[in-house]
């Protein structure tokens, strides 16, 4: 439980309970003294009985000597008694609520100071977070005294050039190697189809282009589908206000031919579903889901594309029939070059559908999810943050189309 609790809380609390131990240790040490003086320090006689012991002499009866000294002896321990009820009980109590009193102020001074202690580190988490966001890369070394919080920022930011440049370099090798590969394929596809479309073309050459123009395609899709991975994951982006439920339905108007050829029914359950996104990139999400659901199907099967928010997410669904998914199977068909058994399409893929999608969600603050369905088939659902004063479902633009 106190792991959970935050550094000012747990600051806040080591300075009250220091300042209570110590007062305790002292006044315990403080009490036990008092009482050790107060039950072995000889009490002074009042006048009387000095007077009354003065009188007694040799010929004083032994008895009424003994009485008076057992008398004397009575009214001193009264004495010690009635002290420590009125003046070492009062001290305690008054003690005591000091003590509560001061621990409470150590406690409040410990939450005071740790919120000036910290403020430097809450700054340096906020600015990280927006760097790693894609936001601007401001710096994180702010002036002040060469102490251990500039050695730390200054680590940081040590880290974070590096970590910047390692995935620049990245992106512009993708970039420039996706580039430097698609254009040789476009001239092979192009080279390819003049070729075809000559009218003395023999049978064996029409076969063969056919072949190579299928592979071409296929390996434009792989790069196309490299380039679009990169690019979620480099997440430099600014995002836009957009509806996933009029993206949804773009999407599966397209799809809709794909699926007649194949027989794969489509319906669809679309309630508003605005958020900040890039629309290339959640297009390209909720493409590949459809068309998942479509090729790893089953004849006169069926896909349903849902929408719906809550308070605080944006939900897409893409359910569809097809064959049975182990459940220790769906961590591994978000992998890249990872593909489902059984096509309902002849088209091939790339092995990058499902990794595009939970790429592309994590880059829009979100998760993706799978869970295969009793009668076989896939449900995969992505939860997307709502935008800052969304509203949750209220059952405006259905489309069940």
């Amino acid at each position: 439980m106190i792991r959970r609790w935050s550094v000012r809380v747990r600051i806040a609390l080591i300075c009250g309970g220091a300042i209570a131990a110590v007062g305790v240790a002292v006044l315990a040490l403080t009490f036990l003294l008092l009482h050790h003086v107060i039950t072995t320090e000889p009490v002074d006689l009042v006048p009387s009985q000095r007077q009354a012991l003065e009188h007694l002499g040799p010929s004083s009866d032994p008895a009424q000597a003994a009485a008076l000294k057992t008398q004397i002896n009575r009214d001193q321990e009264e004495l010690r008694t009635t002290f420590h009820e009125r003046t070492v009980n009062a001290l305690a109590r008054d003690s005591l609520l000091t003590l509560a009193l001061l621990s409470v102020a150590a406690a409040g001074t410990g939450w005071v100071a740790s919120v000036r202690v910290l403020a430097p580190f809450a700054r340096i988490t906020r600015t990280v977070q927006r760097r790693a966001r894609g936001g601007p890369r401001e710096r994180l070394v702010t002036a002040g005294p060469p102490d251990e919080l500039r050695d730390l920022a200054e680590t940081l930011e040590d880290l974070l050039a590096r970590l910047d440049a390692a995935v620049e370099g990245q992106w512009r090798f993708v970039a420039n190697a996706s580039h430097e590969l698609k254009t040789p394929l476009a001239i092979n596809r192009t080279l390819l189809e003049v070729a075809l479309g000559r009218p003395e073309a023999s049978p064996e050459l029409t076969q063969l282009g056919g072949t190579l123009l299928e592979v071409n395609a296929r390996h434009e899709r792989l790069i196309d589908g490299l380039l679009t991975l990169a690019r979620s994951e480099h997440a430099a982006f600014r995002p836009v206000a957009l509806d996933l439920a009029d993206v949804a339905r773009r999407v599966t108007d397209q799809a809709r031919a794909e699926a007649g050829r194949v027989g794969v029914r489509i319906t669809r359950d679309l309630v508003a579903a605005p958020l900040l996104g890039d629309p290339v990139l959640l297009e390209r999400l909720t493409l590949n889901l459809v068309q998942n659901a479509i090729r790893h199907n089953r004849p006169e099967g069926w896909a349903k594309v849902s929408t719906t928010t809550t308070s605080e997410t944006v939900v897409l669904i893409v359910e569809n029939s097809g064959p049975e998914v182990a459940e220790y199977e769906i961590p591994g068909l978000f992998e890249p070059f990872r593909q489902q058994e059984g096509r309902t399409s002849s088209v091939a893929g790339s092995g990058l559908g499902l990794s595009i999608v939970r790429s592309v969600a994590r880059a829009h603050g979100g998760e993706v999810s799978g869970v295969p369905l009793p009668a076989g088939g896939l449900r995969v659902q992505v939860v997307l943050p709502a935008p800052v004063g969304g509203h949750a479902d209220d059952g405006r633009g259905r489309d069940d189309g």
